[in-house]
Formats: structure tokens, sequence, C-alpha cells
């Protein structure tokens, strides 16, 4: 079986990755905190938003992955992994905001959505094998 969708979307959720590993770097060498965040609120936020990605999004690419190997059609996954992207894009964004209070409204609908694919995903994976 040759596998069409999901390495596609793993490829730019690794691109995205690198991008929120390198904004992380780039603050800490421009304010030379070389560990931990020592208050800076714009480095705790660049941390956090880097960590949830590397929390969820792999979880959700195995999960995919699954999917894909078990049959699941291309559509269904397409729409799956689009939604993820659009659901880590949403939640950098939200936990990303410089100003305070940061709005809430992306931060919960980037994890919804994210939630959202990671749910559908275990169910078609748990489905495959009822």
């Amino acid at each position: 079986m040759t596998l069409s969708v999901v390495p596609l979307y793993a490829g730019i959720l690794a691109i995205m990755y690198v991008v929120l590993s390198a904004r992380v770097i780039l603050l800490r060498r421009k304010s030379g905190i070389v560990l931990g965040d020592s208050g800076d609120i714009s480095l705790t936020r660049r941390q956090r938003v880097h960590a949830n990605f590397a929390e969820y999004a792999p979880l959700a690419l195995v999960l995919l992955l699954i999917a894909e190997i078990q049959g699941t059609g291309a559509y269904a996954l397409h729409g799956l992994c689009v939604i993820l992207i659009v659901g880590r894009v949403l939640h950098a964004y939200g936990v990303g905001q410089e100003h305070e209070p940061a709005p809430f409204i992306h931060r919960v609908l980037g994890m919804a959505l994210t939630f959202g694919v990671i749910l559908m995903a275990a169910a078609l994976d748990m489905m495959s094998v009822l």
C-alpha cells in the first residue's frame, strides 16, 4: 500500500514545528535567556505554542496514519488533515498574541479542531477493527 495523503500533511506539520522552534530560539538569542523564561511573557507564550504543538500534532498524525493504512478514503483524510492544520495555526495564533488579555477564541477554536481530529481519527481506527 502506498501512503498518499498523510505524509503530505506530516511534512507541512514538520515545517510548522521547525518554524515554531525557530521562533523560540530567536527570542532566546535576542533576550539572552538560555533556560526557562525568566518571566518574559513573550518567551513563555512562544514556548507554550511550541510545546502544545509538540504535545498534540504527533498523536493526531499517528492516528491519521493508522486510518490511512486501514483504508480510510482520501477525501476524509484530506479533510481531517486540513482541519488539523487550521486548528494548529489558530491555536498558535491565539496563544502567541503579545497583547493582554489575549483573545481566547482562536486558542479555543484551535484546540476544539485539534481534539475533533484526534477523536475522529481514533473512531476511524477503532471502527476498522470491529
